[in-house]
């Protein structure tokens, strides 16, 4: 497994200048999620025009629809900003155990509802499902117990059922030796 180093990370100042004003973070999302040019979400045409529209600045010829860059990411259906997006997603990704939000509340200045909202697209948009769980051939697999001691329970919630693995959760996990990615 590879360590930090290999890794070319952008700072935040660097961030902040990546991102200075939304006509920017508008450019830069564009160009990351058509990178061949405008196309729309929803039927995959290239016939797309400028629309006078408020918030779909965008219009297909063939499906008629109104988008925007946020239509079909984990941004669409969202009034924060393109430029918050791009902080909250580099404070998630670039944080060791992740950020709460009442933090990233605090560092991109939006409420904590916001911020839980954004995170939990964040997270979702990056889970592995519909993603085969393993691609070689060697697994490893373990199993634990989960579970406190029988003699610091609480009298009411002992099981007085043996010892061992009484009372505890059985958790399993496998590793793909290929990816390393792990599954419980």
């Amino acid at each position: 497994m590879a360590g930090r180093t290999d890794r070319e990370d952008i700072s935040l100042l660097e961030l902040a200048e990546m991102f200075p004003d939304e006509e920017a973070s508008r450019k830069w999302w564009e160009s990351k999620i058509w990178p061949n040019g405008r196309r729309c979400p929803r039927c995959d045409s290239n016939r797309t025009h400028f629309a006078s529209h408020a918030k779909c600045p965008y219009r297909c010829s063939d499906c008629r629809a109104y988008f925007s860059v946020k239509t079909g990411t984990l941004m669409e259906a969202s009034k924060v900003p393109l430029r918050k997006w791009a902080f909250a997603l580099y404070l998630e990704l670039t944080s060791l155990k992740g950020v709460s939000s009442l933090k990233l509340a605090r560092d991109i200045r939006v409420t904590q509802t916001t911020a839980w909202f954004m995170l939990h697209r964040i997270r979702a948009a990056f889970s592995s499902d519909g993603e085969p769980p393993f691609e070689g051939p060697i697994v490893e697999f373990d199993e634990t117990y989960v579970g406190g001691r029988e003699r610091n329970k609480h009298a009411s919630r002992k099981l007085r059922a043996g010892r061992g693995t009484v009372g505890k959760v059985a958790v399993a996990g496998a590793r793909d030796k290929a990816t390393g990615r792990v599954s419980a």
